[in-house]
């Protein structure tokens, strides 16, 4: 067998397979070397389980690009849907009224986001630069920058098992199943590629694309709130910052999951891969005792990894 009869299927396989596969292995075999405990049954489930707060906003982040836009204010609409459940919880004792709440709050943003962004022809990224740091002085006004403690309700509800997988697991695999029927099985999901691929020929078809583009935003709005009760729930409490960043982890998440800024391509299966490479990289760098400001930077070369794979395999 010569050089080329090798060389081929070597070509065929790193063509076919995305990018994020990838560093996802990569990022496996290295931390898997450099700690005994990476690969521990404890460990991975803590991944899991830290990566569904993440994995919710990047779902619907992904909707978002597709549509040739950006939620840079997704981090701290969670902070502040995060604060308005814990306050909630508080004050009624109801877990569901504060949930209710929470999802209200970033349904609000998602739909003053859209409107400006859809209907106004503002730059999404501007516009939502802008509800970020309304979003974060909300939340830092409503608690004088102090945490709101809810008590063991929530921790009850975070820890309960079901079919050996915790709630907030159960959380994640039911959002993105529920994405993955809305973006390949129905209208909406049809008109989300067409945005961002040729609204023009979405609009002469009689379709209201400004009002499906609002309701993109808008999910994602109400993904913050419904995130932010996975969040509080983990740390027991509401806190005005809690969010901040997120909204940059669930970017990197979806890029290097192959989603394109242009003609509205997404893959929802890459989001999820690209989730738990970022998640994955969080937890390996902690057992490491990495900063968690150098950790943002290694993020950032993911990103610049998963874009260099997957541009050899355009190339190949």
């Amino acid at each position: 067998m010569n050089d080329t009869q090798v060389a081929r299927p070597l070509m065929r396989l790193i063509t076919h397979v995305p990018g994020v596969t990838w560093v996802l292995l990569m990022l496996i075999l290295v931390f898997s070397s450099l700690s005994g405990n990476f690969l521990r049954a404890g460990n991975l489930a803590n991944i899991g389980e830290q990566s569904v707060v993440l994995l919710l906003l990047a779902l619907p982040m992904t909707f978002v690009i597709m549509t040739e836009g950006i939620d840079m204010s997704m981090g701290a609409v969670l902070s502040l849907t995060s604060v308005v459940l814990a306050s909630t919880l508080v004050a009624t004792g109801s877990i569901a009224l504060a949930l209710s709440a929470a999802v209200l709050i970033g349904l609000a943003f998602g739909v003053f986001n859209g409107g400006l962004a859809s209907w106004l022809k503002l730059p999404p990224f501007i516009v939502t630069l802008g509800t970020m740091g309304v979003a974060q002085g909300l939340a830092l006004v409503a608690t004088d920058g102090d945490s709101i403690i809810v008590g063991t309700q929530l921790t009850r509800l975070y820890t309960t098992q079901f079919l050996f997988l915790s709630l907030p697991m159960w959380l994640a695999i039911l959002s993105y199943g529920a994405f993955h029927v809305l973006l390949q099985r129905t209208r909406f999901g049809t008109y989300v590629c067409a945005i961002g691929g040729n609204r023009d020929a979405l609009t002469l078809a009689g379709v209201s694309a400004g009002t499906y583009h609002v309701a993109v935003y808008a999910l994602s709005g109400a993904m913050a709130g419904m995130a932010a009760l996975v969040l509080t729930a983990r740390l027991s409490a509401g806190h005005p910052s809690a969010g901040i960043g997120m909204e940059f982890d669930a970017i990197a998440a979806t890029i290097v999951g192959g989603t394109s800024f242009e003609r509205g391509k997404g893959w929802l299966l890459g989001t999820l891969l690209g989730v738990v490479a970022v998640g994955v990289l969080r937890n390996g760098l902690n057992l490491l005792n990495v900063q968690s400001a150098v950790q943002v930077s290694c993020i950032g070369l993911l990103v610049i990894a998963a874009l260099l794979f997957d541009g050899l395999k355009d190339r190949a």
